[in-house]
């Protein structure tokens, strides 16, 4: 089966939301948050990205759930009316004819379950690094029977190029399944591949986490990454555009390992799908920290999988052997 349609509207509606995100950024001086009930950030331009993204993916594709990260319950408090007018506003822009109860619908339309085809959305990966105006993702991917088919992986702060002073900001990831990955500046059409990093090239043999501390176990992760070789210090980063850097050779690893603060807690498929395909196309391999297959078929949570390894694929067994180890 071809995807040149899941594929082309992904691009479309990631780049909408992109701009959008961009936007709020860059007309409001301090970007005001909500605080959901996990005490995360929520603010104007996740709940605005959501919406322009549901409403692209349910008008090509209708009867496709959609598992996204928000919901608009806590925007249509009339405490939060100002906020709410906000969102539409800004949607406006992209969807001219668009009234408050259309924004609230649209976003309500990730509030979707896990199916045999549905997509998974995280309309702004990296809220902290977003409010700090510094890394963030917008994020979607197709799954089918617990497959990644699709994933469009928007970074508007990512320069094209990690180690250029002087490169353009914003890169957009795309992968399909069995086609390969690709890298292009936020907003332009021209795409080139790209390939995880090769062992010979030792400068870049270094590895990416959280800028969170509690989002990980960053003492641990840094011990693995030496026992698999790579000794540089981490490149530290918010948001799945750490998966960007591993598919385009600027890190050989990314490691998001539980934090001693909360073993139990289980990684969410938005976090993860999109970065995940966008690696493997590029030559790469992603597991949990026991070697797992992530399990994006069961839930919203990965519930059978602890953490996350990422790799360019050649140091994979080791890492997983570091982890092994009492």
């Amino acid at each position: 089966m071809t995807y040149t349609q899941e594929k082309q509207v992904a691009i479309e509606a990631v780049t909408l939301a992109a701009a959008l995100c961009q936007a709020v950024q860059a007309e409001t001086v301090q970007v005001d948050s909500l605080e959901k009930n996990d005490k995360s950030p929520v603010t104007i331009a996740d709940f605005g990205s959501q919406a322009l993204i549901c409403q692209r993916i349910k008008a090509a594709f209708p009867n496709d759930p959609i598992v996204g990260e928000e919901h608009s319950a806590d925007l249509q408090k009339p405490e939060n009316a100002a906020k709410l007018m906000q969102v539409t506003q800004y949607v406006r822009r992209f969807v001219s004819e668009a009234t408050s109860e259309d924004v609230c619908r649209w976003i309500d339309a990730g509030n979707g379950r896990v199916a045999d085809r549905f997509w998974t959305l995280d309309p702004i990966d990296g809220t902290k690094g977003f409010l700090r105006k510094e890394q963030y993702a917008v994020a979607l991917a197709l799954i089918e029977h617990g497959q990644v088919k699709v994933a469009v992986l928007g970074c508007p702060n990512l320069p094209l190029s990690l180690n250029d002073s002087n490169s353009p900001t914003g890169t957009l990831f795309v992968a399909v399944r069995g086609e390969g990955a690709l890298m292009a500046a936020l907003g332009s059409n021209s795409f080139t591949a790209i390939h995880v990093v090769r062992e010979a090239d030792k400068d870049r043999l270094r590895f990416a986490e959280s800028v969170e501390a509690d989002h990980g176990n960053q003492a641990l992760q840094e011990a693995v990454a030496q026992a698999a070789g790579i000794t540089q210090p981490p490149v530290r980063m918010d948001s799945q555009a750490k998966y960007g850097l591993v598919a385009r050779g600027d890190a050989a690893l990314y490691l998001r390992l539980p934090s001693p603060k909360s073993p139990d807690y289980r990684e969410k498929i938005w976090d993860h799908a999109a970065g995940l395909l966008v690696i493997e196309e590029a030559g790469g391999r992603v597991t949990d920290m026991n070697g797992k297959p992530l399990d994006l078929a069961s839930d919203f949570k990965m519930n059978h999988n602890r953490g996350v390894v990422a790799s360019h694929g050649a140091q994979h067994a080791a890492v997983l052997a570091a982890l092994a180890r009492p």
